[in-house]
């Protein structure tokens, strides 16, 4: 079949005392960051190296995560040849889904206004660094921009800043290993999935600064801005969860609907799960669940294997409402205009990148990062202040990313009849006390 995305080993230890979760450290950054940000403006813009640094710290992880995770998406598809109409029909899914939600949320923050009013400066010689690193303007042709999607060494792709060139690169190589033999397949996968994990530890290993981070961006930010920035930002949340919750209850609602089923029976369905995902901020650590209750609720086994892990790597909608919604908040914030063909140059790049999130705390942030010092549009230098409140954005986002592809097995298992209606009626009465013979 298919191998699944690999999954961090699950902590077991007791969880200590609440300041030592990282959760509590970054709110308390954020908490001091804004402090220090109104006591004594001056210092708390000098506190920007200390964001500047993390978000090195963050960049050099990028490719790596990103090149990994995408050629084991490309394996948990398997054989397309063996697999057939099920992997076809997902994949199209896949990009019908995310190229609409995408489209809905860059409608929603142009009409948002998100950043507008910061009025903040960017940082001219960080800008031209960028845009000498990739050789191109603001506004690169369309020849130059199929130009710099190509790779012309495996390795410099990986060290270089290109995240254009590790998704084609990755690509190729995916295709390239499902040409092998099953058993050099089998040992490779297992080389890249081990390679994963470490890289996975070396995210978390990163994250450990990010309350330090936090409290450097958010210092900076309030310093430059004063209550502006803080209002921006609480707006800018504001604006992300309702977008959030129209594309679950209504896309997704309305998807449903399409198959015979009802939103938030699927909702409640999955209570439980829902509350592990905002807890942790991680769509991974509700994937085993995801897999076996996909299966009770009348899943074939065969479409829940295929379907969900591929999805993980290739449908992450709540990532395609991050990056067009904190696009527009940079844009604005920074006053940098961007016309409707910047926009859907960027959206045709969201839509390749999006694939490549991790699906850790924090991988959306990490590809969103990378997305927008690739594109050379916008100012590098705001990334930090957008990661002192990525762990609020992280635990909605990753809700709308596992429901969302809990929402593509089901619907995929319904189109290719591997979906066992009676069985999900018995589910549904034993889980939520419904009648028997009540509606999905």
């Amino acid at each position: 079949m298919g191998v699944s995305p690999p999954t961090a080993t699950p902590d077991t230890r007791p969880p200590g005392p609440f300041y030592t979760r990282l959760g509590f450290q970054i709110t308390a950054g954020i908490v001091l960051g804004i402090a220090l940000g109104f006591i004594e403006p001056k210092l708390g813009m000098s506190m920007k190296v200390l964001g500047d640094i993390f978000l090195r710290l963050i960049k050099t992880v990028v490719a790596p995560l990103v090149f990994l995770n995408l050629v084991l998406g490309i394996l948990a598809a398997g054989d397309l040849k063996k697999v057939g109409k099920i992997g076809f029909k997902a994949l199209i899914y896949f990009e019908i889904v995310s190229t609409i939600v995408l489209a809905i949320t860059m409608v929603l923050a142009n009409f948002s206004e998100v950043g507008v009013g910061m009025h903040l400066q960017p940082d001219a010689a960080a800008q031209a660094s960028a845009q000498a690193a990739y050789g191109k303007a603001a506004a690169p042709t369309f020849d130059a921009f199929l130009t710099s999607m190509i790779p012309d060494s495996f390795v410099g792709t990986l060290t270089g800043h290109s995240l254009l060139q590790v998704v084609v690169l990755a690509i190729a190589f995916g295709a390239a290993v499902l040409m092998l033999t099953a058993k050099t397949r089998t040992t490779v996968e297992g080389a890249f999935t081990t390679m994963s994990e470490c890289f996975f530890k070396l995210t978390d290993l990163v994250m450990r600064f990010a309350p330090i981070g936090a409290f450097g961006a958010i210092a900076y930010a309030i310093g430059a801005s004063g209550t502006q920035a803080l209002i921006s930002l609480g707006y800018l949340l504001l604006v992300m969860y309702a977008i959030l919750a129209f594309v679950v209850v209504v896309v997704f609602g309305v998807i449903l609907r399409c198959v015979g089923m009802n939103i938030f029976h699927f909702l409640r369905y999955f209570k439980s799960e829902i509350g592990i995902l905002f807890a942790t901020g991680s769509s991974e650590s509700a994937f085993p669940r995801l897999m076996e209750k996909l299966q009770a609720l009348g899943c074939s086994k065969q479409t829940v294997s295929l379907v969900l892990p591929t999805g993980y790597a290739f449908n992450l909608d709540g990532t395609s409402v991050y990056m067009p919604l904190c696009v527009m908040f940079l844009a604005n914030a920074y006053g940098i205009p961007l016309t409707w063909e910047h926009q859907l140059g960027l959206l045709l790049i969201m839509l390749v990148t999006s694939k490549g999130a991790a699906t850790v705390s924090g991988g959306t942030f990490i590809v969103f990062a990378a997305t927008v010092t690739a594109s050379g549009m916008l100012p590098i230098e705001g990334l930090p202040l957008l990661f002192g409140i990525n762990r609020f954005t992280s635990q909605a986002v990753c809700i709308c990313n596992a429901m969302g592809n809990s929402v593509a097995t089901v619907v995929v298992a319904k189109l290719n009849g591997d979906f066992d209606t009676d069985v999900a009626r018995a589910e549904y009465h034993r889980a939520l006390g419904r009648p028997a013979n009540a509606s999905l």
